[in-house]
């Protein structure tokens, strides 16, 4: 049913579609700039080690051994190596990027260091291709603000995750332009996708915020019925300021 709608409403693109990909045309064009992948690397490893990055992050999402995680623009690794370690020889850590390179390079490190619990998989700029029903948690550190395709990217992301499944971002809160994303921006761009904020703490041992989002209801809506969020008005409303470091809803 959902999938015809997409069909119908791809062979009923305006000029305002175009440049956009035939299967995105159901969706709503994100009203904001997209920052331009300037590296897979973000920051040194030493550093973010130094800061206790992956652990703040792997304990905030209380990742556990056995988990199932995905890890969405994986770059090098950094995370996908920690994951891996926290999850076990139960757990899995899938690793995904759209960068063949990155991935290359990715796999000679896992096969280097040995580390049996990962895989790794090519994603596309508007589908993160993340098998359905198979993950604990779902982490997009430092990269949303590089998805052009927001609305048909959490659309296609949403049935990936499990009972009790959740979506972490870790974000800067600054324009998409400049390599961050407006915390108010990301709530709506996520509830617009059929997502639900649970926790949210701004820490700047991970140079920005923690966002983890759960899904709402029992299906994502219908991509006909998504209306794209005014980046201009939504990143500066009150929903920006005063999150501080304090924890929304529950898990």
């Amino acid at each position: 049913m959902v999938a015809g709608l997409i069909a119908l409403s791809a062979c009923r693109a305006d000029a305002g579609d175009a440049g956009r990909a035939p299967q995105d045309r159901a969706f709503p064009r994100a009203d904001r700039p997209v920052a331009k992948v300037v590296s897979t690397q973000w920051s040194t490893e030493e550093l973010r080690d130094k800061q206790g990055e992956a652990q703040s992050v792997m304990d905030e999402a209380a990742v556990a051994p056995g988990m199932t995680v995905a890890d969405i623009g994986a770059g090098e690794g950094y995370y996908t190596v920690r994951l891996a370690a926290r999850v076990g020889e139960k757990g899995r850590v899938l690793a995904q990027d759209i960068d063949e390179g990155a991935l290359r390079r990715l796999g000679a490190r896992i096969e280097r260091e040995q580390v049996q619990n990962a895989s790794i998989k090519q994603g596309a700029p508007d589908d993160p291709r993340l098998p359905v029903g198979s993950f604990d948690r779902v982490f997009m550190i430092h990269m949303y603000h590089e998805i052009a395709e927001p609305y048909p990217f959490l659309w296609r992301l949403w049935p990936s995750l499990k009972p009790g499944g959740s979506v972490i971002v870790v974000d800067a809160d600054r324009p998409t332009d400049q390599h961050g994303t407006p915390a108010a921006l990301l709530f709506c761009e996520f509830e617009t996708a059929g997502f639900r904020l649970a926790a949210f703490r701004r820490k700047p041992d991970v140079s920005g915020y923690y966002a983890q989002f759960v899904p709402a209801g029992n299906g994502p809506p219908e991509p006909g019925r998504m209306r794209s969020c005014p980046a201009g008005k939504v990143a500066g409303n009150g929903a920006n300021s005063g999150a501080g470091a304090s924890k929304v809803g529950g898990l």
